[in-house]
């Protein structure tokens, strides 16, 4: 029996929350989402009545960047709504789920290196 091999067909993927795959883009540079001005997220990414978000908001920019990825279901998603050099630039501040940081972070070395320990 190979117990290498055994756990690494046991380890599940990262999860967004219970039950949901954290998604993560295959490459930061396919990530060409907007970075100013007002948009406008989807129902599906966020279930407010009033879900406009002003990106010139430091904090709002960073928020968004938290909805969406810890909402994501698609890699589409993350290619409208993320910006892969903001994405780097905000990484270390982000509030995310444990999942989240550590799929993206194995996926992409250069957020583990500027991002926080998990």
């Amino acid at each position: 029996m190979d117990p290498i091999g055994s756990v690494h067909k046991s380890r599940r993927p990262y999860e967004a929350r219970p039950g949901r795959r954290a998604i993560v883009a295959a490459d930061l540079s396919e990530l060409n989402g907007p970075t100013t001005g007002i948009v406008e997220l989807p129902h599906r990414l966020f279930w407010q009545p009033d879900r406009h978000v002003d990106l010139d908001e430091p904090g709002l920019l960073a928020w968004m960047y938290e909805t969406v990825l810890a909402e994501a279901v698609r890699p589409e998603e993350l290619r409208i709504w993320l910006h892969g050099p903001t994405l780097t630039r905000i990484w270390p501040t982000l509030h995310l789920p444990r999942g989240v940081r550590r799929a993206w972070e194995e996926r992409h070395h250069v957020l583990r290196v500027r991002g926080i320990a998990a």
